[in-house]
């Protein structure tokens, strides 16, 4: 009776052991990271600019008299706030602040300029229209300084993470793990191998998976992130199951270990006597 109890002891703790380590195993991100050839992801790394999007364009220069009339209708008390950390959910946490007069892309995806007129952003991201506007800019104003940022350029984060909402990222650029960075990481239940990114460029709907476990991510159009991208990841078999069991389950299984234990205790006094 004593070696069959201490038995399904053993049993219990050596099953116990296995699922702990299955579970760490599965929350390992880029297991393969030493064998994955990584690729330039320069060509997907800039979002194009699209229409809605708001510009925070500010001209500087040595002489900021010269460039007053390029930042019309500004002062430096206008200040944009933006939650690159927390998202929604903690509104007074990671809050950077945005500078300079903002122009709203219209839909023929034009901004008008002061002085300069209607300057078009089509297929275009930030570092090419800031090299176009300084371009245009150095015939009135020697060695000008453009400073561009997108005030509204925004992720949703969803499903199995810590921190779910929305998060603005003020110089445009981020990955997908930034993202999942701002949300506090997956919970334990989230499928990593399985992490979907719903894209809207253009007017089309594209969409992609990420596993997080294979390196090759990295590699993957869905791992820099463009305005207005959502992140949904889902939940694993472990959070199936245990939504399907009894929420007493646990405490049942603790007091199973120690009626075990208590009998096993009992029968080894008995047989000292």
């Amino acid at each position: 009776m004593k070696s069959k109890i201490v038995g399904v002891f053993f049993a219990l703790l050596l099953v116990s052991c296995k699922v702990n380590k299955n579970v760490k195993n599965d929350l390992n991100y880029m297991q393969n990271i030493e064998k994955v050839a990584i690729e330039s992801s320069a060509k997907n790394s800039g979002s194009t600019i699209q229409h809605g999007d708001q510009l925070v364009i500010l001209i500087t220069a040595k002489d900021m008299d010269v460039v007053k009339p390029f930042n019309q209708n500004y002062s430096s008390s206008e200040v944009i706030q933006t939650n690159n950390i927390a998202g929604g959910n903690t509104p007074n946490q990671g809050v950077i602040s945005i500078s300079g007069p903002t122009y709203i892309v219209d839909t023929n995806g034009d901004i008008d300029f002061p002085l300069l007129g209607k300057i078009n952003t089509t297929d275009k991201d930030l570092t090419s229209l800031k090299e176009e506007i300084r371009d245009r800019m150095t015939q009135f104003v020697v060695n000008p300084t453009v400073n561009i940022r997108l005030a509204n350029f925004k992720v949703t984060v969803l499903g199995e993470v810590n921190r779910q909402g929305d998060y603005t990222i003020s110089n445009g650029r981020a990955t997908i793990l930034n993202a999942l960075g701002m949300a506090g990481d997956l919970t334990m239940y989230g499928k990593r191998e399985d992490v979907l990114v719903i894209r809207t460029e253009n007017g089309q709907i594209t969409h992609g998976k990420i596993n997080l476990h294979d390196a090759n991510l990295i590699n993957s159009p869905y791992y820099n992130l463009k305005q207005g991208d959502a992140i949904i990841v889902s939940s694993n078999n472990t959070k199936d199951i245990t939504a399907k069991q009894n929420p007493n389950t646990g405490l049942i299984l603790t007091g199973i270990s120690i009626a075990v234990t208590a009998v096993a205790v009992v029968v080894s006094l008995f047989n000292k006597k």
